[in-house]
């Protein structure tokens, strides 16, 4: 049986051969060894491309044997034999493999047919589409690779070994066949013609390619798609260069906000630098202060302003500022009494988006703010224990990093503190860190209070009392004696801040041109009679004896009170005074509970 089998294959009219697993002639029809003009003992053992020219036998081994071996055929592809009188002989192949019942290799038959003059002018424009300097690929109905340019595989890395019989779409990103379903892909193959769809492509070594793809059909009488021809245009550089203008535009939109909320920071700080007005007074104790000020503030020492709230701590350290060499840069003021302790880090230093639940952003530090200025640490005795040593090193080494980054950056930046704590006991109990103190008070100034001042109360009532009257639209007012006598009576617990409160709240209920000081003063200060009285000499006292009795009034609210300072029936409350105010007196007179 198989020797006839033999008998016809070998007398069959067509140029057929079999061909083993090695790719070598097992067998050739007559036919084909007569064309060729070999005999078929020089043929047999020999493999194909042997007899063919250079350009199809390297086609044969780059494209059509591994599309062979993927699919398990091949239809009219194109090869060119030599003769042995060394004539070309142009024909298409047909191909197939032939396995066994238990799916072993057995042989592939192929089959050649001469081709026409015609033919042979298309195949001569094959290979000239494979020249073409551009991205190319031609795809069959299901969507493989029948052919494509060198410039395409020179864009994807590979050799033409490696893609020819692949489906199209194991070379896209993983990326897009997601965007793109089977059920997509299929019916935008079977659709034929499509212009400028984008589309991402992987190169063997990952690259991924941002890629413009259009695409014409070719199809059979019946209008049954056969080939579709595929032109691409690598538009990576050119996305790459649009992403990073994106990356550019979100990175300038995000330093508009920072600035704009610098600009913000510093527009409020302005206000709250106006907010008191200019320095005003004359008192020895004052112009003791604003000489110490002038001293200091044209060094680069670290100044540390004591004194109790209210008394202007901040106009002073904004004196120092504008009168010192960085008087151009930025002051810039962090209240270290009202920043979380989760916090305080973020706030001095800055930090990186994704540093901590709630970094959305970049956020830069009031350190980086100031740098070529000044910083003013206003109540720097509430600086957290744990965070007084990054401080310190700050301080010390100029050098810092935001939250979240390991990059060190570097800061010119002068520092001025303010307390109305004492830190020696701070400093005692453990609370606060006597280096950062040294560091901090290497020229301590003590901004005297309100009622050490003398006529500067009555001086900064009457400015108090012209701005308010501006900003309120009222018209202008002015004090009586009898009222700035009061005014020099009361001891201002809450200093300068408690006396522009006050004069602000006289302005609000007064009506017409007459200032109801009387009803905006403490309920604890001296009832006010609107006509001018004069003291006799029996009703003075020495400023001691009124402290005495300022004291001695304090301890009675507090043995009334059971010596509890704060909330509803508290002794600030008895005394119609802030808790804050009421704990400063403690502890500037040392009164504490008495022990059982």
């Amino acid at each position: 049986m198989q020797s006839d089998y033999q008998w016809l294959f070998r007398r069959s009219p067509s140029m057929a051969t079999s061909i083993d697993e090695d790719g070598r002639f097992l067998d050739v029809s007559d036919s084909f060894a007569d064309r060729l003009g070999y005999t078929r003992e020089a043929l047999i053992g020999r493999a194909p491309e042997s007899f063919m020219t250079e350009t199809s036998a390297r086609r044969i081994v780059d494209e059509l044997r591994p599309a062979l071996r993927r699919t398990g055929k091949l239809e009219r592809k194109p090869v060119t034999f030599v003769t042995a009188d060394g004539d070309a002989i142009a024909c298409v192949t047909n191909a197939v493999i032939e396995y066994g019942a238990d799916g072993d290799y057995v042989q592939t038959i192929a089959v050649y047919q001469e081709v026409s003059e015609e033919a042979k002018t298309n195949f001569k424009y094959r290979d000239l589409y494979r020249l073409t300097p551009a991205m190319l690929h031609t795809l069959d109905a299901d969507g493989r690779l029948v052919t494509v340019t060198d410039h395409w595989l020179q864009k994807l890395e590979y050799a033409r070994s490696e893609v020819i019989g692949r489906p199209v779409a194991e070379f896209f990103s993983d990326e897009f066949r997601e965007q793109l379903t089977e059920k997509a892909f299929r019916e935008r193959i079977t659709q034929g013609e499509f212009n400028n769809v984008e589309c991402q492509m992987v190169t063997r070594n990952g690259q991924v390619l941002d890629i413009l793809m259009s695409a014409i059909a070719h199809r059979d009488e019946q209008g049954k798609l056969q080939r579709l021809l595929v032109a691409s245009k690598d538009l990576t550089q050119r996305k790459n260069a649009e992403r990073e203008l994106v990356r550019t535009l979100e990175e300038n939109a995000r330093l508009r906000e920072e600035l704009e909320r610098e600009r913000d920071f510093l527009r409020e700080e302005v206000n709250e630098a106006l907010n008191f007005g200019p320095i005003v007074g004359t008192s020895p104790k004052l112009m003791k202060t604003l000489r110490q000020v002038d001293a200091v503030a044209r060094t680069p020492a670290s100044v540390l302003l004591l004194g109790e709230s209210g008394v202007g701590k901040e106009l002073i350290a904004r004196a120092i500022h504008a009168a010192s060499e960085r008087g151009d840069g930025p002051l810039v003021k962090v209240n270290c009494a009202s920043i979380p302790t989760e916090l305080f880090e973020s706030e001095f230093f800055g930090h990186v988006k994704g540093a901590f639940t709630g970094a959305y952003k970049d956020r830069v530090g009031r350190f980086q703010l100031a740098d070529g200025g000044s910083i003013f640490l206003d109540e720097v005795g509430e600086i957290p224990l744990e965070l007084q040593g990054k401080l310190l090193r700050v301080l010390q080494e100029s050098e810092f990093e935001r939250v979240g980054e390991d990059v060190t950056r570097t800061v010119d930046v002068r520092v001025i503190a303010a307390t109305n704590r004492d830190l020696d006991a701070l400093i005692e109990s453990g609370e606060f860190r006597e280096d950062l103190y040294y560091r901090l008070s290497v020229f301590p100034i003590d901004v005297p209070p309100l009622r050490e001042r003398g006529d500067d109360v009555v001086r900064l009532a009457q400015e108090f009392l012209r701005q308010t009257c501006k900003a309120f639209g009222r018209e202008q007012m002015s004090l009586t004696r009898a009222q700035a006598e009061t005014l020099r009576r009361y001891n201002w617990p809450g200093n300068v801040r408690e006396l522009k409160n006050v004069i602000e709240r006289a302005v609000i209920l007064s009506r017409g041109k007459t200032l109801r000081l009387d009803l905006s003063m403490p309920d604890d200060s001296a009832t006010i009679d609107p006509t001018p009285t004069t003291p006799t000499d029996d009703d003075v006292l020495t400023e001691n004896a009124l402290r005495a009795l300022e004291i001695d009034n304090t301890k009675k609210a507090l043995a009334r009170t059971n010596w509890r300072v704060s909330g509803s029936g508290g002794a600030a409350e008895l005394l119609g005074v802030r808790p804050t105010t009421l704990a400063d007196r403690m502890r500037k007179w040392g009164l504490k509970r008495p022990t059982t």
